[in-house]
């Protein structure tokens, strides 16, 4: 008795009416391109890259002046050029992160809040064959279109220290603000720290785990682009995914232990 074959759901389509889900051509019908990461997403991803480098080189200097530049300070006025950048590099930083917020919760099936949450039971059964894979136990990944549940943690995590660093960064920002600048309200923030010393510490401390996530972000992406050979690292340009018909239906499920679980799954209709 032979499988019924698989049967993808009916196609999503964006705002702009192009197809969310499309078969490619009859050669390759067991690959579906998919449209993962819309606009938002992929422009927020690069504003914030874009600001995080930003934000570290001009911390580091602000930190750690190491530029000397002759005649009056006040001519040259190095320092307040630099702290300048630093502020401009935040205020993007900040935009940027709002609208991945918010598009967490407009757009589509791959970018929502739940995808870096693992409340749904299928992540949840997912988190742990994808934990094995990390770990060298199992030679793929089980496939996921957007972020796998350990990934999606992950996104969680910086997230979270994303707005530790936008907390820590207001409150140091408020000691220097202008008397009549609205920002010296988050002088309250600093006590949350314990105090304006271990603020900037920890804003540092933040900054360097921010830009290993980074390193490992690129290295994890480019890894899983040459594993699963699904465009992962197009699809942050493109929006577009290649990915297995069964991986599309279901998610996560490609490496179950039970062999006769895993048929029953694949003659599941969507």
């Amino acid at each position: 008795m032979t499988a019924e074959p698989l049967r993808l759901p009916t196609p999503e389509r964006s705002r702009g009416g192009r197809n969310l889900v499309e078969p490619l051509n009859q050669s390759s019908a067991d690959l579906v391109r998919v449209y993962v990461w819309q606009i938002p997403v992929r422009l927020a991803h690069w504003l914030i890259v874009l600001a995080l480098v930003t934000l570290a080189c001009t911390g580091i200097y602000i930190g750690r002046p190491f530029l000397i530049a002759a005649g009056p300070a006040g001519e040259r006025f190095v320092m307040g050029t630099v702290r300048l950048v630093h502020s401009y590099a935040a205020i993007v930083f900040v935009l940027a992160l709002v609208t991945r917020f918010l598009w967490m919760f407009r757009g589509n099936r791959y970018a929502r809040w739940d995808k870096l949450l693992p409340v749904d039971q299928k992540r949840r059964r997912g988190l742990w064959p994808t934990v094995k894979f990390y770990l060298f136990a199992l030679r793929k990944p089980p496939g996921f279109a957007g972020h796998n549940p350990l990934a999606g943690l992950a996104y969680a995590l910086v997230y979270g220290l994303c707005l530790i660093q936008i907390a820590s960064g207001l409150g140091l920002y408020a000691l220097s603000a202008g008397v009549g600048s609205p920002l010296r309200w988050f002088t309250w923030v600093l006590p949350l720290f314990g105090g304006a010393q271990m603020a900037r510490f920890i804003h540092h401390i933040v900054m360097w785990l921010l830009l290993g996530f980074g390193v490992h972000h690129v290295y994890s992406a480019v890894l899983m682009s040459q594993i699963e050979q699904n465009a992962t690292m197009e699809s942050i340009f493109t929006g577009y995914k290649f990915l297995r018909r069964g991986d599309l239906v279901h998610s996560g499920y490609r490496y179950l232990e039970n062999p006769k679980a895993a048929a029953e799954r694949l003659r599941e209709t969507p």
